[in-house]
């Protein structure tokens, strides 16, 4: 991880390199444009000095993501060479400081976003809460896998995993702070084994602050190959916003009368179309009955998995050893890449 400082000033270098500091981040300083112009397509951020700019721009570099001028009281002259250069901001410093804290705080994260997958019970007792650990532990034995809490209603996600007593930060330390928050600092502060971080509650009353629920999952895209949110069937509101911002949505339901009725009007809604499917559960109905009712065409058929409630005792998750919920997961993530 490392960033290109390119600038002459010693006030802009005084002012940069500690906070690149304290990111944890490598800076590289150069009062040379033309001498840096290998490292201007290798380095993670390029930040060009206002007192530079025109210089640097002459030189016409390749176009690239990651590049901010940043000075003190840059003038006209600065913000014509930004646009030459293609570059996402010019940060007056030090009244910008925060935001280039921001943009650092995100090098060496992914160029793209991940993927997010969200998963709802079509009725009470569907097992989406369990479809949803599944999804997670299985990706993150590949790739790094946030696994979202959304359901305050629900048993807590760490424990269902094991995690309860994994220190990390929950929702409301998270609810507490303010600011854009960086993929690293999330990825790095929430409770985690392995490649699988949880995002839950620590106490027993809980709520969803929607507006820091935004800021996580904005986070959560950047520093995640998949984020897996379990949703609550309750909160309208909530569930339709959060529902937006999953590139799939996953609607778990027995193959029942009653499941597909509380699922049929759960969709309606929900008014939700496009990347959505339907996990079918065990019932008297066929995949085609639930289609029929609800809408969605069916993606998948999860059977019951044998000693799954001991699996979860044991603190081992639902997704131990080969069964339904593996298959399942393997072939549910699948289709959504």
């Amino acid at each position: 991880m490392s960033v290109l400082l390119l600038t002459r000033s010693p006030s802009v270098h005084d002012l940069v390199v500690p906070l690149c500091a304290a990111a944890g981040v490598s800076v590289q300083v150069c009062a040379q444009p033309a001498l840096a112009l290998a490292a201007w397509s290798e380095s993670d951020l390029v930040l060009v000095g206002s007192d530079l700019a025109a210089d640097v721009a002459g030189l016409a570099p390749l176009r690239r993501p990651g590049v901010h001028v940043v000075g003190e009281m840059p003038g006209e002259g600065a913000f014509r060479a930004a646009v030459e250069l293609g570059a996402a901001s010019v940060l007056d410093l030090p009244e910008g400081s925060e935001a280039l804290a921001d943009a650092l705080a995100d090098v060496g994260e992914r160029a793209s976003p991940g993927r997010t997958v969200g998963v709802v019970g079509g009725s009470g007792g569907a097992g989406a809460t369990t479809l949803a650990c599944a999804l997670a532990q299985w990706h993150a034995a590949h790739a790094a896998t946030l696994l979202v809490d959304a359901d305050p209603l629900g048993p807590g996600l760490d424990r269902l995993l094991g995690m309860e007593d994994v220190p990390g930060v929950r929702w409301e330390g998270l609810a507490e702070t303010a600011g854009r928050l960086g993929a690293r600092a999330l990825r790095e502060g929430v409770p985690g084994r392995g490649g699988l971080g949880v995002l839950t509650w620590s106490g027993l009353r809980r709520r969803l602050d929607v507006p820091t629920a935004r800021r996580i999952l904005a986070a959560a895209v950047r520093g995640h190959d998949l984020v897996v949110i379990d949703l609550a069937r309750q909160g309208a509101s909530s569930l339709g916003e959060l529902v937006d911002r999953c590139d799939d949505l996953l609607v778990v339901t027995p193959a029942t009368v009653p499941g597909l009725a509380a699922t049929a009007r759960l969709v309606a809604e929900l008014g939700r179309e496009g990347r959505a499917g339907l996990v079918v559960r065990p019932g008297a109905l066929s995949d085609a009955d639930a289609e029929r009712v609800t809408g969605l065409p069916v993606v998948a058929a999860v059977g019951d998995q044998r000693g799954l409630a001991v699996s979860v005792d044991r603190g081992l998750g639902p997704l131990a050893g080969r069964g339904p919920l593996a298959r399942a997961a393997r072939e549910l993530l699948a289709e959504a890449a």
